[in-house]
C-alpha cells in the first residue's frame, strides 16, 4: 500500500525538490512505524524539526492513531502533502506515548 501511496510523488522526484522530500518524509514516517531500528524515529524527528524534545518510549506503541491506510483512504480529499505531514507527527505523538 505504502509504494502505492507515493508513486505519484517517485515519478515526480526527479524533477521536483518538494516531491522528492515528501518521498524522504514519508519513507522515514513508514520506517518509524514498521523498523526495530530506533534511529529510524531519531531521522523522523529531525525531519519534523523536534529533535530530542519528546519522550521516547521503550517499546513500539501497540496501535498507530494513523497509518500508510488511513493516507490512502483520504488521498481523493485531502492533499497528499497535508496527509504526509499529518501522519508523521502521529507516528512521532505515538512513539512519545501522547495522547490526541
Amino acid at each position: 500500500m505504502f509504494d502505492v501511496t507515493v508513486r505519484g510523488l517517485r515519478d515526480e522526484a526527479p524533477s521536483d525538490l518538494r516531491a522528492a522530500q515528501l518521498v524522504e518524509l514519508a519513507t522515514t514516517t513508514y520506517d518509524a512505524q514498521h523498523s526495530p531500528d530506533p534511529e529510524s524515529l531519531h531521522r523522523l524527528r529531525a525531519a519534523l524539526g523536534e529533535g530530542a524534545r519528546r519522550p521516547v518510549r521503550d517499546t513500539p506503541p501497540r496501535r498507530w492513531r494513523t497509518t500508510v491506510a488511513d493516507v490512502a483512504a483520504d488521498l481523493d480529499v485531502v492533499d497528499l502533502a497535508v496527509l504526509l505531514r499529518s501522519w508523521a507527527q502521529a507516528v512521532s505523538a505515538d512513539w512519545a506515548d501522547e495522547s490526541s
